[in-house]
């Protein structure tokens, strides 16, 4: 199946698309009135039916996230959505958000029950505060309408939805350095076990989820399993944002069917921008492993990618054609990693600042073929050593990109800097 699925898209095109009444208009909390008629063990088991995975990255499956809570803890469950987008590439929860937002909240109110939480979180990035203003109205409208707060619908179920400005750090993406920055703590990763689940937001069973799983919820309790199923792949199944950005003729979100390719998504976005050629993309944001044009029919699912080297991620596939110096993209995006790692653990605050030195020295000719086995080193001495998955993330360019473009990294050293001239990659590195 190669064609769009507009299911969260759908009403993007309206101007009112953000609003109640629109969003009503073509079925909404139609779902929630049913979850509300179901017993909660019964939406947990429908939601891993579903085979819904988690649409952060990771792909954990959500109904089996669900039914991790402990059922003898007698304190009160949380559920938190982690709206701290903030991968590089990765550009999908905040459209839907500024678009579409009651089906966030509508997936809310249906997680909540289903998981028999009274009190839910949304943790939205701080800088972007029109995202922030238009959730907030958004679940101000869902209260006026008594979809939200005391006996939900006359079900006798009670919600408080809270809308929660972070303070823009990276690592807040991290789900248990969300939750200690939600409680007013440095965010900063939790030591695990325990889980989030069993010891999560003031130590109580706590379910963090990713926006775009959460509001995928209300299509899948209203139309049903088999409907969710059909789409996608046997063990990646449903639809999802794909984030095409960078040298594509008309970048966006492409919401298809798991298990898509991107020769397929070029196609729809209209190919790589006039006169070039793709050189590399990110099947998954920054955090990926990189492709070549050789992975154009790789199949864009969790499993697909996986085998091929690399990891679905958020899907934010950030497109690079011939213009670009793989050696800057890649110390850029390191310079980030840097920048945002907490400091916590040393692998992940040595390694990135050491290697954003090596790479500056590659990229300007200063530096020998030595010191590529030193960055290969030190990103041995990050990958599964450091606290959290940050650090992990940061060898992925390091090591796919040696991988692929050796000889690009020993042309800078032959050619004494880099032979790319940078005003011709007018995305990603000169002027537009």
């Amino acid at each position: 199946m190669t064609t769009l699925t507009p299911v969260l898209s759908k009403n993007w095109d309206r101007p009112d698309s953000f609003t109640l009444s629109a969003y009503r208009e073509d079925g909404g909390y139609r779902a929630l009135r049913t979850a509300l008629g179901m017993q909660p063990d019964a939406l947990v088991e429908m939601v891993k039916s579903s085979g819904l995975r988690g649409r952060g990255g990771a792909g954990f499956p959500t109904g089996m996230k669900w039914g991790f809570l402990p059922k003898d803890n007698p304190n009160p469950r949380y559920l938190v959505v982690n709206a701290d987008e903030s991968e590089p590439g990765t550009c999908k929860d905040i459209p839907l958000m500024l678009a579409n937002p009651h089906s966030l909240v509508e997936g809310v109110a249906i997680a909540s029950y289903a998981i028999k939480s009274n009190l839910a979180f949304i943790y939205v990035r701080g800088e972007v505060l029109h995202v922030i203003r238009r959730v907030r109205h958004a679940v101000a409208e869902a209260y006026e309408a008594g979809l939200l707060g005391k006996d939900v619908l006359g079900s006798g179920f009670d919600l408080d939805v809270v809308v929660h400005a972070g303070a823009g750090a990276y690592i807040c993406g991290e789900e248990t350095a969300l939750l200690d920055s939600l409680e007013g703590y440095r965010g900063q990763p939790r030591l695990k076990p325990p889980f989030p689940a069993v010891a999560g937001l003031y130590a109580s069973p706590t379910v963090v989820n990713n926006v775009e799983s959460i509001a995928s919820v209300p299509s899948i309790v209203a139309n049903g399993t088999e409907w969710f199923t059909a789409m996608g792949t046997e063990k990646s199944a449903g639809f999802g944002f794909f984030s095409l950005s960078g040298h594509v003729t008309r970048p966006g979100q492409y919401e298809a069917p798991l298990g898509v390719t991107l020769r397929e998504l070029l196609d729809m976005a209209g190919g790589v921008r006039a006169g070039h050629e793709l050189k590399f993309w990110t099947p998954g944001g920054s955090s990926t492993p990189i492709f070549t044009a050789e992975h154009l029919d790789t199949p864009l699912d969790f499993e697909s990618v996986g085998a091929a080297g690399s990891m679905l991620g958020t899907r934010a596939l950030q497109i690079f054609d011939d213009t670009t110096c793989v050696v800057r993209a890649v110390g850029r995006w390191i310079q980030f990693y840097a920048h945002e790692s907490c400091g916590k653990c040393t692998p992940c605050r040595e390694g990135n600042f050491w290697m954003v030195q090596v790479l500056d020295r590659l990229e300007n000719g200063q530096g020998t073929e030595a010191d590529l086995d030193k960055l290969l080193d030190i990103c041995d001495n990050l990958l599964g050593r450091s606290f959290c998955a940050l650090g992990d993330g940061a060898t992925s360019p390091v090591t796919s990109s040696i991988k692929y473009f050796r000889q690009e990294y020993i042309d800078h050293l032959e050619q004494g800097g880099c032979p790319f001239d940078h005003a011709k990659s007018t995305v990603w590195g000169g002027a537009r």
